[in-house]
């Protein structure tokens, strides 16, 4: 039989480590639903010289469920994810449920007007038409020297 030295500070190392892989696995962003920490959609915004479209993903979430406020400057969505699933298999009852609320505010980089906005909400994709106002249109002149 061999002697094996004891060493106190493995079992620390191993701990951190365990703590680190806990911590990587929340904040890392990932594919499967019950797996995110996310609390905020994802978003993605382009503009033309006419309007911005925003678009945001959120999954799951009934268009009764979402908040869409949107000033000149800012668009803030809410919303409130209630979710559950239960499955039977072989005489076993497997059920797992997810609620959570979610806000965030995007701001914009120009002015829109506000009263003008196109929403669409198909397969969990929200789409924002946000028309500008006159004056962000004609914001870049064209100066002629003489």
């Amino acid at each position: 039989m061999a002697l094996v030295r004891y060493n106190p500070w493995h079992e620390m190392n191993a701990l951190q480590r365990s703590f680190n892989r806990l911590f990587d696995d929340m904040l890392a962003p990932d594919n499967s639903d019950f797996g995110n920490f996310s609390k905020v959609p994802a978003a993605e915004l382009s503009e033309t010289d006419d309007a911005i479209n925003l678009k945001l993903e959120v999954p799951g979430i009934d268009a009764k469920d979402l908040d869409i406020q949107v000033t000149e400057k800012a668009v803030s969505i809410r919303g409130e994810r209630k979710e559950e699933t239960t499955t039977e298999e072989n005489g076993n009852k497997r059920s797992e449920f997810r609620y959570g609320k979610f806000e965030r505010v995007i701001p914009l980089p120009a002015s829109i007007q506000n009263t003008d906005v196109k929403a669409d909400y198909k397969d969990g994709i929200l789409n924002l038409h946000l028309p500008k106002v006159q004056e962000e249109k004609n914001k870049v002149v064209k100066v002629n020297l003489e």
